[in-house]
């Protein structure tokens, strides 16, 4: 890419960081700075607003750079991404969306303890929402080092530690001064331009292939250098019994994972009722369906019109694999189309990472401040207001996530956001489920459900070969791995539901059949929610 080129596409990519700092600005000047507001946005956005919100938390980084990426360098396996976020829609739409509405106000732990002792759910609630938060924001930003990096003209590691402190600035001014009302309203911009840009680009790749689906596909395996084993499963998940295991592993926690996200949870609390959740969860699945649908073919043309080596050469993990399809299919990296769609597709794909990691942070500064801060506070100590709290923790959890995000930046965001939703799936989906379906569940079954699945996950992730004991490892220098697989989940999410299940039987508190009641008909019918 040539200077004039690079400036061109740094002034686009301005352009757009410029009008989301005006969004935030517009919206903080009419808050009346209330913890309703701050951490739902007044309740007042209608369904299809809150749909388009809705697909931009969940259509991340992960989504639009690392899945594209994975397909691109491994070809079937990596559409195990795709399939399994889309999957994992259905389980938030049958058994958590609209029961959630209705049991919560702002967070997770405000459903579980509806019906539990409130300080030990909230304080275990509140860590394990923490944990999976700081996990997602760490992908987030390790794609948003990528992304900038390519367009700064460069891939060194100045530019990506760089990138990755500026995003985590922006986030944290994002959140502090506009709280959800500004995020969500980034989240429908971002959602709008991301869905544009991917059919554009979509639309480009077939044009290229002539419409012809089957010729794209001979020719991304032909380039691959693996040939029709490309099209197969098994280039990544099917050399061994371990490799399968991982795969399964990963499957679960793909699934499962989506319905513990605290980001994704607190996005129910925006509209007015119940049934506006769930049709703004039924707006999501049709954005949401055809996003995933179309990165398979971003997948399969950057393998077919770039070549897997060039795109491990730019970046080891793939994710700058659409990025460079852009640069290819506006002309090339000397003409002045090729820069054009190159700059709009990572502005798009920036908007992506600084809108999720606006909502992650949102969700987690809600949990600290809500659960958190008012379980743990020393009785005498000087009182502050939940919104005050909130915004210190943001800048808090920024400062945790930008240090992770550059000791992760050599990994996969796909890969990382797999991690993330293990953990979720761990150690927020059995206790919700458990709290919202089993009568006999009891406070210390929900306590040991939140720590038996998180700790595990945790533990495991830390003696797995994504820490140490192999090159691609956060610590490639040191081998202390003892457990095989990458992703947790397949040891994790059972332990999960089974602590809660010992943690109820052996406890010797009685279950509270009347407030489980209560929940009962509050969570199928509204009459009480907030």
């Amino acid at each position: 890419m040539t200077a004039d080129h690079q400036t061109l596409a740094l002034v686009l990519f301005s352009v757009f960081i410029a009008v989301t700092l005006g969004i935030t600005t517009w919206v903080s000047r009419n808050r009346r700075g209330s913890a309703e507001e701050f951490y739902a946005g007044g309740r007042l956005f209608s369904p299809l607003e809150n749909g388009f919100a809705i697909a931009g938390d969940y259509m991340s980084a992960a989504s639009f750079l690392g899945i594209s990426g994975l397909i691109a360098l491994y070809g079937y396996d990596g559409m195990l991404y795709s399939v399994g976020f889309l999957v994992a829609w259905l389980v938030v739409l049958l058994l958590v969306a609209e029961l959630v509405r209705n049991c919560g106000r702002f967070t997770l732990a405000d459903v579980v303890a509806a019906r539990m002792a409130e300080r030990p759910v909230r304080i275990a609630a509140g860590t394990s929402s923490v944990a999976v938060s700081v996990l997602y924001l760490v992908a987030q930003m390790v794609g948003a080092g990528s992304l900038v990096a390519l367009l700064l003209g460069g891939t060194s590691e100045a530019a990506r530690s760089w990138t990755v402190i500026g995003v985590g600035a922006l986030m944290v001014i994002y959140v502090s001064l506009g709280g959800m009302r500004a995020t969500t309203w980034i989240q429908i911009v971002k959602a709008v331009l991301l869905m544009a840009g991917t059919i554009a680009l979509t639309v480009l790749v077939l044009l290229r292939f002539h419409g012809d689906v089957n010729s794209l596909l001979s020719r991304a395996a032909e380039r691959s250098g693996h040939g029709l084993d490309f099209l197969a499963p098994g280039l990544r998940y099917g050399g061994d019994w371990t490799a399968r295991l991982d795969f399964i592993s990963l499957g679960l926690a793909l699934v499962l994972g989506t319905a513990g996200l605290p980001h994704i949870l607190s996005r129910f609390y925006t509209v007015p009722t119940a049934r506006a959740a769930r049709r703004s969860v039924v707006w999501s699945i049709g954005l949401i369906g055809s996003f995933y649908l179309m990165t398979i073919v971003l997948g399969f043309g950057a393998a077919a019109l770039i070549g897997p080596d060039e795109v491990r050469a730019s970046n080891a993990s793939g994710n700058t694999a659409v990025p460079l399809l852009a640069l290819d299919l506006g002309g090339g990296a000397g003409s002045t189309g090729g820069t054009v769609l190159f700059a709009i597709v990572a502005a798009v794909a920036f908007a992506t990472i600084l809108a999720v990691v606006a909502g992650i942070t949102l969700a987690s500064s809600a949990s600290v401040a809500h659960d958190l801060y008012a379980s743990l506070r020393r009785r005498h100590a000087k009182q502050y207001s939940e919104v005050t709290v909130a915004r210190i923790a943001a800048a808090g959890i920024g400062a945790a996530a930008i240090g992770l995000g550059l000791l992760a930046r050599d990994l996969n965001v796909a890969f990382l956001v797999g991690l993330a939703f293990a953990v979720a799936a761990s150690a927020n989906l059995p206790v919700l489920l458990y709290s919202l379906f089993w009568r006999r569940f009891t406070t210390r079954g929900a306590v040991w459900s939140v720590y038996g699945g998180l700790i595990p996950a945790v533990l495991l992730v830390v003696i797995s070969p994504v820490v140490s004991g192999s090159p691609e490892s956060l610590f490639p220098g040191v081998d202390f791995h003892l457990f095989p697989l990458q992703n947790p989940g397949a040891v994790s999410i059972p332990l999960g539901f089974l602590a809660g299940w010992i943690g109820t039987v052996t406890s010797t508190e009685p279950p509270d059949e009347a407030r489980h009641a209560e929940t009962e008909v509050r969570s199928l019918t509204g009459a009480g929610a907030a």
